[in-house]
């Protein structure tokens, strides 16, 4: 029973971690798009790309998209996402990328605390320091500019909760099937952007068409993944891997851009990645432990 669990916290990590790459992928896309178009317009037309890939999966696999269970909790997720979705690319308008990203890392702190108070899990003492550390290395790696203590800044950080909210939800549903938590979800976030385009449209060109699509499909793949991993694994055990996406981001700006690292982002990203792998010892740890603890005992027994 331990191996089984154990392996499928470790593919519930791995779903994450691949997941958060993504999230790198469509924050650098986001930004490149909002400069130019309504935040709205991007996510009604983001849902409309994600749609083209989820109809023939909704006909595949047949699953119940209209089964309302937590309907509640379910409406508190899709709001919570959107604001999420909302509040990030309208504060990419007015903040450098990276001072966005050092609010929203905030997120697994804010994860953490939620999972021990709103989801009622276990949250160990070194999964705190390990989060806390991380954030250290983020915030050492960005290095935020006088430009993150503005109102922008204070929309960043309602985004990075809003974040957090939706993610400990998803978890709180690992239950339902992910199919409709996904559909549900971009319906929300299309309606919510498609509200707002009579004040702010503008006719994309068809590349910049294609990449608003390329950006649904790409935020929808991570979502699935974040979700299917949140079904795995408790939202404490996966929330310092969000921790990644600053390494990921550091990787694709050298390879895009050629954009050469500082050592302070050197630095940070050392930080971020010492802290996770301390994460993956203890936890290594822990399962040697609880292998070997049934051993112990067979004398005694």
């Amino acid at each position: 029973m331990t191996s089984f669990v154990s392996s499928r916290v470790g593919l519930g990590a791995a779903l994450y971690s691949l997941g958060v790459f993504l999230f790198a992928l469509n924050d650098a896309l986001g930004k490149w798009l909002v400069a130019d178009y309504g935040v709205g317009q991007l996510m009604m037309l983001r849902s409309i790309g994600a749609g083209v890939v989820l109809a023939p999966l909704i006909a595949s696999l047949r699953v119940e998209l209209f089964d309302f269970g937590q309907w509640r909790l379910q409406a508190a997720r899709i709001l919570a996402m959107a604001a999420d979705t909302f509040a990030f690319y309208l504060a990419t308008r007015f903040l450098p990328l990276a001072d966005v990203m050092t609010f929203y890392m905030a997120a697994p702190l804010i994860l953490v605390a939620l999972s021990a108070t709103l989801l009622g899990e276990r949250v160990e003492r070194f999964r705190w320091i390990a989060v806390l550390v991380g954030f250290a290395g983020v915030a050492i790696a960005l290095r935020p500019s006088a430009a993150s203590f503005s109102w922008p800044s204070l929309l960043a950080l309602f985004g990075s909760t809003m974040f957090a909210l939706g993610q400990a939800a998803t978890r709180k549903l690992r239950r339902t099937h992910w199919l409709p938590l996904i559909v549900w979800q971009y319906v929300g976030a299309g309606l919510i952007g498609a509200a707002t385009t009579p004040f702010s449209w503008t006719t994309p060109n068809g590349f910049d068409l294609a990449l608003m699509f390329l950006v649904g499909v790409v935020s929808m793949a991570c979502f699935i993944l974040l979700t299917r991993a949140l079904a795995m694994a408790r939202a404490a055990v996966l929330a310092p891997l969000l921790y990644t996406e600053m390494v990921w981001a550091t990787i694709l700006g050298w390879l895009v851009w050629r954009d050469a690292p500082t050592w302070p982002i050197v630095a940070g990203n050392t930080i971020i990645i010492g802290s996770g792998l301390y994460v993956a010892l203890r936890d290594a740890r822990n399962h040697a432990a609880a292998i070997a603890a049934p051993v112990a005992l067979a004398p005694s027994e």
